[in-house]
């Protein structure tokens, strides 16, 4: 039977490192977390975390072939991940961190589970958000995550208290680290040498 979700609450300029340190140790026991980001809260577990995929999906309410995204923590982070040559790295260095999310080849560090089938990619985020940002420095991987987008609803979740009250007993945390915007990522392309918009979100597209 699995644990009460714990609520933590944190500043969202300055994040206090022993309440963070709570929310580490709950994803290292391979937890799932509510947490916030630049475009709404998000799901998410360790990458290794095969059990906490799962149930993130069952949240969402995704079958199998719906890709989850990596969030990582920095740029360098990002390049372990994904196959990134010099213009894609130019391109992504002047938008990130940012509200983007990027669909790149996949490394080998991607375990095969988390690839799209057809095309071998992942898609990453480097979130401009601090609180996770905070999160994401006590961890040489990336979250394995998704927007918190309930079944039937057009946008995320934004309040980390109400989400505690309507989903709390499918999550082990809710990272409270203030109300977040819902306007959702830019989603590019980036599997060859030019830049596709998938979807216009937050961020400006430049070819």
């Amino acid at each position: 039977m699995r644990k009460e979700c714990q609520y933590v609450s944190v500043h969202p300029d300055s994040p206090q490192s022993r309440l963070l340190k709570q929310v580490v140790e709950i994803l290292n026991k391979n937890g799932v977390i509510a947490y916030p980001t630049e475009s709404g809260y998000a799901l998410g577990c360790l990458l290794d975390n095969s059990e906490g995929a799962k149930r993130i999906r069952a949240i969402r309410r995704l079958d199998e072939d719906h890709e989850l995204t990596l969030m990582c923590r920095d740029l360098s982070n990002l390049s372990e991940y994904a196959k990134v040559g010099n213009t894609a790295f130019r391109y992504l260095k002047s938008h990130l961190p940012g509200p983007y999310t990027f669909i790149l080849p996949a490394s080998r560090e991607v375990p095969r589970r988390l690839q799209c089938p057809k095309r071998k990619t992942i898609g990453l985020r480097v979130t401009p958000n601090q609180v996770t940002n905070e999160l994401l420095s006590y961890f040489d991987k990336p979250l394995l995550t998704t927007s918190l987008i309930m079944p039937g609803e057009d946008h995320p979740m934004t309040d980390g208290w109400t989400i505690r009250e309507e989903v709390g007993h499918a999550l082990d945390c809710v990272l409270d680290g203030g109300y977040s915007g819902f306007e959702p990522t830019t989603i590019i392309d980036f599997t060859e040498d030019e830049p596709v918009l998938v979807r216009q979100g937050q961020g400006e597209f430049q070819e």
